[in-house]
């Protein structure tokens, strides 16, 4: 049975005041039944007056009274400070290692024995998770620093190379090459619009304008505008049986959600190939599958594929396109409107989107 803190804390204060109290009491029980004891056998020999042995067993009462209280102040002192030091300890500690933390040092932990059993140990267990949490996303931060870096210098290095080369008159500024360059500007410009993107649905200030929104007349909108892509590309899209639901959503982010699997199923999905999209309803949910029977995601990279800049194989993602943004946009959205976007693997790639219904 867990003990909260609380629980824990009156129990200990509850047998620090009995304790205290139990020791007052039988060092003032013994000490009366002594000076009790020297009153009869002073009164019985009849060495003193009565008055003088009443005064007498009033000082030793008093006495005894005082030495007792004394000792009792002596004895709760003591264990005060021990058990200030007992509480005070751990919070000591995690007061320690956040400020280390906050020095950038991300890669200390409180030490726990065991299971948490109270708010304390509860409170250290949280701080090693944020000391994970800070860790990973310094790790995530330096792998976005470098990604960025190298999304942005191939295209710089080949607009530098083109332009360098017709400078020289070693090449002569053909419409084919003035296009490669337009291409390589392309690029960079959907990049800093994907980051841009990416920065906006991120943040709390950002607004949905949620209404509702019939899910299949959304599906429908993007397979219509999608499918002379697919054609030109020689690539199937079959639509599946599709809900006549409602949902709560933002319609063009949610139109943006469609645009961005499809658009991702088209891509690493070969000519001849198809990409199928179908939903089901499950309780208070729809489910929305985009599948494909394209070359498929590794099953080592499926937990990171909705990273910022993760790509399973960047000299085949760079020839495809793309900077590793749409799906780390797409999760973003999918969980602003309350929703959940897993992916799987087999024979291809497989996109689930589960959001609640507006019934």
């Amino acid at each position: 049975m867990k003990r909260t803190l609380s629980f824990r804390l009156s129990t200990v204060l509850i047998l620090y005041t009995g304790f205290i109290l139990v020791i007052a009491s039988i060092a003032m029980i013994n000490a009366t039944h002594y000076h009790f004891q020297m009153y009869g056998r002073e009164m019985s020999e009849a060495q003193h007056s009565a008055d003088s042995l009443n005064s007498h067993l009033e000082q030793a009462i008093i006495q005894s009274i005082g030495l007792t209280i004394g000792g009792a102040l002596i004895v709760s002192f003591v264990l005060s400070v021990y058990i200030a030091k007992r509480i005070s300890s751990p919070l000591i500690s995690m007061k320690n290692i956040t400020l280390i933390m906050a020095r950038g040092k991300r890669d200390v932990r409180l030490p726990l024995k065991s299971l948490p059993k109270d708010e304390l140990e509860e409170l250290a267990a949280s701080i090693n998770h944020l000391a994970e949490q800070l860790e990973q996303q310094e790790k995530l931060r330096i792998a976005m620093t470098e990604n960025i870096a190298h999304e942005l210098r191939t295209p710089l290095t080949t607009l530098n190379s083109y332009l360098a080369a017709i400078q020289d008159g070693i090449w002569e500024p053909t419409p084919e090459r003035i296009q490669s360059s337009r291409e390589e500007i392309h690029r960079l410009i959907q990049l800093v619009h994907d980051l841009e993107e990416l920065q906006i649905v991120n943040s709390i200030d950002f607004q949905f304008m949620l209404e509702q929104v019939s899910l299949k007349k959304s599906m429908d909108q993007v397979m219509d505008l999608m499918r002379p892509s697919f054609q030109q590309k020689g690539v199937n899209l079959e639509k599946k049986d599709i809900p006549d639901v409602c949902v709560i959503a933002d319609e063009s982010r949610l139109i943006q959600i469609w645009t961005n699997l499809l658009s991702n199923a088209l891509k690493y999905t070969p000519e001849g190939g198809t990409v199928e999209v179908k939903g089901t309803v499950r309780l208070d949910l729809v489910q929305i599958t985009v599948s494909d029977n394209g070359i498929g995601i590794p099953s080592a990279d499926l937990p990171h594929i909705f990273e910022r800049f993760y790509r399973v194989d960047k000299s085949r993602s760079r020839k495809m396109g793309g900077g590793g943004l749409g799906l780390a946009i797409t999760k973003t959205l999918v969980e602003r409107h309350s929703g959940q976007i897993w992916a799987e693997s087999e024979n291809g790639a497989q996109f689930y989107v589960q959001l609640p219904i507006q019934r």
